[in-house]
């Protein structure tokens, strides 16, 4: 079993006497590592570390900051094996998405250490003769990233690379269930030739470090991807000091799916949309509107599809077979199957799965399930699953569809799936969602921009648009004639 360290200004800080957190393979139950409950004065520790820091990483021209991100990421991708490992162990993920998921850590670096020379600001003209108007696009300081537990490798990724390149220093929060591949990143940060304070990791639990980082005057910038209640807290902390806020939440994806669909694609797309790391993400599919006229077809093909779903352990999937591993932990098992009688209860009928699972009497698995039979009005329509469950309902016109669509609190990640364009356009300029994938499966691309709206979240990731919410404006009014009386 490993025991990790916290890790704050390039140093390991021993442990002594500190309480320490059991992390669980979700996939078998065992205890796999134990991690540092850091205490509010670590958090202020860590907080004046990346404050000092960044006094002279700022001062380095984003080419240089670049170098050293490209140093990281060479590390990162050296050691792949190990994240996806270790990732696969944590989340209890398919080795197969757990590689794919350490393959993103160092690309996504790499994306933002190419952004170096286009940090760009602006020249205004002026009003009055003799007088330029400067615009500077300037280093926020201090961000605290604040992780969740389902992309925990991908998400170091969000927090360093834009932050780095930006000129800013990091204090990473890895959730408590998932710690492990952040404090492995760590130990890649110790060995490069980074400056001590620019990253640093503490661990512990959300009230109390989510919150001693959120409220710290010394932070400019609080990023962080959890559920809409964590986002609330931190919101409510950051106000203290008027502190920026980044938050990407809770996502409720509607999918439309239209008759004149190539629905063999359509169904593979929904499937890989639903079951991508057993449903725990905020992007997935989540509730599914079919037309009326392919309604029992559709519904026939997505079920045969979710039956076949290979889930287990992913430590005995040696060949790479399985398509889905274990939930997190048996609390969001029970949520997820508390949803699922909600559903029934409210006339849902279950065509598939239906009840949690485990492999070998261990481990916290969900199966793969269809509900149908299901109105627009049902909770199970309204509140976020996370989980591999798929309510079905239908619907007559494409003004119908929308309706539904949009009548929810989230607001992250949609789709459909047409062949007509005139439908398509129709759709995606009155789609009230961050996000609108047409034909294709649910996944964003780095220079893509990861924004919600309504509870999904505030601000955004990825991309040019993305590097912005870690940069402040400084507007400068600049008059050159010096020989005026």
């Amino acid at each position: 079993m490993k025991t990790y360290e916290l890790f704050i200004n390039g140093e390991f800080i021993p442990n002594g006497n500190r309480e320490m957190i059991s992390v669980l393979n979700p996939a078998t139950e065992e205890v796999i590592s134990q991690v540092p409950k850091a205490t509010e004065e670590d958090v202020a520790q860590a907080v004046d570390a990346a404050y000092e820091a960044q006094k002279s990483w700022a001062l380095v021209p984003p080419i240089k900051r670049a170098e050293y991100l490209m140093e990281l990421s060479e590390l990162v991708r050296k050691n792949l094996a190990l994240f996806a490992k270790v990732n696969s162990e944590e989340v209890g993920k398919t080795m197969a998405q757990s590689e794919a998921e350490a393959g993103f850590l160092p690309d996504y670096i790499r994306y933002f250490a190419a952004m170096a020379r286009h940090i760009k600001g602006e020249i205004i003209p002026s009003d009055r003769p003799n007088e330029n108007i400067f615009l500077y696009k300037m280093p926020i300081g201090v961000v605290a990233g604040i992780m969740p537990w389902n992309f925990p490798l991908f998400l170091i990724g969000r927090k360093v690379a834009p932050a780095l390149i930006a000129g800013d220093t990091v204090v990473l929060k890895p959730s408590s269930d998932t710690p492990n591949g952040c404090y492995e990143f760590a130990k890649l940060v110790a060995q490069s030739s980074l400056p001590k304070g620019v990253i640093n990791v503490v661990s512990g639990s959300g009230h109390i470090v989510g919150q001693a980082l959120a409220s710290n005057p010394k932070v400019h910038l609080v990023s962080m991807t959890g559920s809409v209640a964590a986002g609330e807290k931190i919101m409510a902390a950051a106000a203290k000091n008027i502190t920026k806020v980044s938050l990407e939440l809770g996502g409720k994806a509607p999918v439309i799916v239209m008759n004149d669909c190539q629905l063999d694609k359509t169904v593979e797309w929904i499937w890989q949309s639903r079951i991508v790391n057993g449903g725990q993400a905020c992007n997935c599919a989540e509730r599914v509107y079919v037309q009326e006229e392919i309604a029992q077809e559709f519904t026939d093909k997505i079920i045969k599809r979710m039956k076949a779903t290979r889930f287990g352990n992913p430590a005995k999937d040696p060949e790479k077979k399985l398509d889905m591993g274990s939930m997190i932990n048996k609390a969001h098992v029970s949520n997820i199957d508390a949803m699922v009688q909600e559903a029934v209860a409210e006339g849902a009928t279950i065509e598939c799965g239906g009840k949690p699972a485990t492999v070998d009497g261990k481990g916290f698995y969900y199966e793969p399930t269809v509900l149908t039979h299901c109105k627009h009005s049902m909770q199970i329509f309204h509140k976020e699953i996370f989980g591999p469950v798929l309510p079905i309902t239908t619907f007559k016109t494409l003004d119908e569809a929308i309706e539904y669509a949009n009548d929810c609190e989230f607001g992250l990640t949609s789709s459909i799936y047409t062949t007509n364009t005139d439908t398509m356009l129709k759709a995606l300029n009155r789609i009230h969602f961050g996000e609108t994938y047409v034909n294709r499966e649910h996944f964003e691309a780095y220079q893509g921009f990861h924004q919600g709206v309504r509870k999904s979240g505030i601000g955004g990731d990825d991309g040019e648009r993305g590097l912005e919410e870690f940069l402040e404006t400084h507007i400068c009014y600049v008059d050159y004639d010096l020989n005026k009386n």
